[in-house]
């Protein structure tokens, strides 16, 4: 079972265990990652792969699950209250006590534009106007799925299956 406690902060959806239903993403995400922990001395330098796992997901019991269905201001919001401190606390309280977290990802592509509307380029936050222009830059058709565990209780739904390296 994944640990929790190695897990990233200041993420989308906040600390958890990041999973998505597209391959391609996560083989992205996985070159990226080890990149990263190549440059920062977590893994050797030697290291020329990723690993890409599979788990089936089964959620059983009584489970709190927030999903956003589209990329619209909540969405937003809750990524840039996740994302950086202080910034829409209220949703981030609100949402403290879910298992699981779903919605569209923001990945590495989208990180500029996250960024500009985190730092008021597009207006202040929360302003209707820098949120329609930050999602309509974002291409939200585009956009892949995440799904954030977030519990141990909710690591309990998953089952591994496989995990393959991918070449960088």
């Amino acid at each position: 079972m994944p640990d929790l406690n190695k897990c990233a902060r200041y993420k989308d959806f906040g600390t958890g265990f990041y999973l998505t239903t597209s391959k391609k993403q996560a083989e992205s995400f996985a070159g990226i990652s080890t990149r990263k922990a190549v440059a920062n001395g977590i893994v050797p330098t030697e290291q020329r792969y990723g690993v890409v796992s599979s788990f089936k997901v089964m959620f059983e019991g009584e489970l709190d699950v927030h999903i956003y269905n589209e990329a619209d201001a909540d969405w937003l919001h809750c990524i840039v209250g996740h994302r950086k401190k202080k910034a829409f606390p209220e949703i981030v309280e609100k949402l403290k006590a879910c298992d699981v977290i779903a919605g569209k990802i923001a990945d590495d592509n989208t990180n500029a534009t996250i960024t500009a509307y985190m730092v008021g380029t597009f207006g202040q936050l929360g302003m209707k106007s820098a949120d329609d222009m930050c999602i309509s830059l974002l291409l939200p058709e585009r956009l892949q799925n995440q799904f954030c565990f977030r519990t141990n209780k909710a690591l309990k739904c998953l089952t591994f299956m496989e995990s393959e390296k991918i070449w960088l």
